[in-house]
């Protein structure tokens, strides 16, 4: 992976360790509004994905409609900005080294996200995180018309940062859709990583170039 000139990371699961509490929200908030589902149904289905999207894929999975979904998403707003309230956010093991490792070397590094920007932005703010110092560009849910799968999240990362081929850009995420939005922006390389939503099968399933236990694990292939 000696040609990359951009990294693009999801953020919770991969960049970010939250304990899954945006799915966990996800999925209260569901039960509160009478729907039986799993965390782990909520995951399959909803991983990786603006979260309003997520709780309308989650109801159809098991044949709901969609009457319900923006009064849940509503109810998941209020719910999550509690949660993150209360809630001590940190960067996985090795990723704030990796961040400022890769940048040392001249690869632009983007955070992409299915949240909104103003839950991204508070994350970064819990762990101390500024721009040109881990990062170079944030991409929020908001930031697009089309979330993951679809490739225009990184796309605009590669347009903030200045980077032209994508062949040369590598997207890594803790879910299948996080790989299936780096092949369908045609990235030279898509990595998984076990820190998160789904499992090493889950992964492997989308055919990334690597799936990793550690995203720091990277430089090791770089």
């Amino acid at each position: 992976m000696s040609k990359i000139q951009l990294a693009v990371f999801d953020m919770a699961g991969t960049t970010v360790n939250e304990d899954n509490v945006v799915y966990k929200t996800v999925q209260k908030s569901l039960v509160d509004a009478g729907y039986d589902f799993t965390l782990d149904e909520v995951l399959e289905h909803g991983a990786g994905k603006e979260k309003h999207q997520a709780i309308k894929d989650t109801l159809s999975s098991k044949g709901f409609d969609h009457s319900e979904s923006e009064q849940i998403f509503q109810s998941f707003k209020q719910q999550l900005t509690q949660a993150y309230e209360e809630l001590a956010v940190t960067s996985f093991d090795g990723v704030p080294e990796l961040l400022k490792e890769l940048r040392a070397r001249d690869i632009k590094v983007a955070l992409n996200t299915g949240y909104s920007r103003q839950v991204a932005t508070g994350l970064l703010e819990k762990m101390n995180w500024l721009p040109g110092v881990e990062f170079d560009a944030l991409i929020t849910a908001d930031d697009v018309t089309n979330g993951r799968p679809a490739p225009d999240m990184i796309e605009l990362a590669m347009e903030k940062t200045g980077i032209h081929d994508s062949s040369k850009v590598l997207k890594a995420g803790d879910s299948a859709i996080d790989i299936e939005e780096g092949k369908n922006a045609h990235c030279g390389f898509t990595v998984g990583v076990t820190t998160g939503a789904q499992t090493r099968e889950q992964l492997a399933a989308a055919s990334p170039t690597l799936v990793l236990d550690h995203l720091a694990d990277i430089l090791k292939h770089i």
